[in-house]
């Protein structure tokens, strides 16, 4: 028998929250927090994943959140064990961890796993997004594209779905549905009128089956199992349309006449397989934006330029490109040390991603040490030698820690050039850059060819 280290509280509370952590400080102050964020909430909390599991035979619980690592199993060992629990399975998972990785946060959705909470946030952040996880779990929340064409039919299960707080668009044709897809793919991220589940009849009237669609929206559209799930209604309960209808694509399917628990266990389970995409796409782009972020200066770093960069330039025309270098950084650091030059380096990052937020489409990003790059689209070289005085006059003003700061500029565009490369505009920016330094330091200097660099 394994010891409980489980603590209670208000077993008549309506939202019912368990707690994993191996540290009884930690349980204890999400606990005491939520208690006081969520008076309706029934809390319980367990030391291990075995804890865990002896309580959850017994009762049921609407949001799970738990330590990535625990003594005995570890929180993804957790979720598969909730997964595979006929009384559970659906229940929100969240796993709180400090380093989810891109290959841990795959593991995990494989596991079950509802969302993550990054742990260096703080307690008072995860009771909030546990607030919030339980509130858009605590009934059916999504929205499903539903094609029928027996207006009865449709009549009764729109009346049914909508019942459970979902949000319904019905349609009676194949092409009309695809069509509305094709309008959301169309338009850029996030679709705020998309759709989170299709939910269609395999045989419609119409040149275009189900199964036509199915086979449209995984090849023409694109859309995988994850990001767009789909159900499928027939009447044929064997395996050969069972078989046929998976292969077209679908996520799962039902059978006429419509079991109201079966349809909405479906489309709770179809609703979970979203989420998780969404949340995956969600971390990988932060994960993206912290591994082309540079900590220091809050700027792009220089794999992003160099990442992004190529296509800004196809993009966008007439680009110009600035390299901005701090005048005599390095006496800086000797005379004023290194953290001050780091805080020095800070205030300007900030300053830069703050200046050109108001010029339209651009990139800033740490080149290298002490050297900033921008790049500006639609841009001509006389609107961008203005751009460059103008900045480089500001940082004059700017006096980080009290001193006097001043920058060289050097700047090129695209205008004009028939073939421009990123690499190309890096270095005649470089070279005049090195010209206004040779010159004296806190000026700007153009090239206007590879060979041709003036004073502005």
């Amino acid at each position: 028998m394994v010891q409980q280290t489980m603590t209670h509280y208000s077993i008549d509370r309506t939202s019912r929250i368990m707690i994993v952590d191996r540290s009884e400080v930690a349980r204890s102050i999400i606990s005491h927090i939520l208690q006081k964020e969520m008076n309706d909430a029934y809390i319980v909390t367990c030391g291990s994943a075995e804890e865990a599991l002896e309580y959850l035979q017994r009762e049921k619980f609407d949001l799970i959140t738990t330590s990535l690592l625990l003594p005995g199993l570890d929180g993804l060992d957790l979720c598969h064990e909730i997964r595979k629990s006929d009384k559970q399975h659906l229940t929100p998972v969240i796993v709180v961890s400090s380093d989810a990785d891109t290959r841990l946060l795959r593991e995990g959705f494989t596991a079950g796993v509802t969302d993550y909470f990054n742990k260096s946030l703080g307690y008072k952040r995860l009771v909030e997004f546990i607030k919030d996880v339980s509130q858009r779990h605590a009934g059916l929340v999504g929205r499903i594209l539903y094609i029928e064409d027996s207006l009865s039919t449709a009549q009764t299960t729109q009346t049914l779905m909508e019942k459970h707080g979902l949000h319904i668009t019905h349609v009676t044709s194949a092409e009309a549905a695809l069509q509305l897809l094709k309008e959301v793919r169309s338009q850029p991220e996030p679709a705020s009128d998309g759709y989170d589940i299709v939910f269609t009849d395999f045989f419609l009237e119409g040149q275009m089956t189900g199964g036509d669609l199915l086979y449209a929206i995984r090849t023409q559209l694109h859309y995988s199992r994850q990001e767009m799930p789909v159900l499928v209604i027939t009447i044929e309960d064997n395996k050969k349309c069972q078989a046929e209808i998976f292969h077209a694509g679908a996520n799962d399917f039902i059978t006429k006449p419509v079991i109201e628990e079966v349809l909405i266990a479906r489309i709770k389970s179809l609703l979970l397989v979203k989420h998780q995409y969404n949340v995956l796409k969600r971390y990988s782009r932060d994960m993206y934006q912290l591994a082309t972020t540079d900590s220091l200066t809050g700027t792009r770093n220089k794999k992003y330029l160099l990442e992004e960069g190529k296509s800004f330039i196809t993009q966008h025309h007439n680009v110009c490109l600035m390299m901005v270098d701090i005048d005599h950084f390095e006496i800086i650091n000797d005379l004023q040390g290194h953290m001050i030059g780091d805080h020095i380096l800070h205030v300007i990052g900030k300053f830069l991603n703050e200046h050109f937020s108001h010029c339209g489409t651009a990139i800033v990003a740490r080149f290298a040490g002490k050297k900033f790059t921008v790049l500006l689209a639609s841009c001509a070289l006389e609107k961008g030698k203005l751009v460059a005085e103008s900045l480089r006059k500001k940082m004059m003003e700017l006096k980080p820690e009290g001193l006097e700061i001043t920058v060289s500029i050097g700047l090129t565009s695209s205008e004009g050039v028939a073939e421009t490369t990123l690499a190309t505009l890096i270095s005649d920016a470089d070279s005049a850059l090195h010209i206004a330094q040779k010159q004296g330091h806190n000026r700007t200097c153009l090239c206007v060819t590879h060979k041709n660099i003036t004073s502005a």
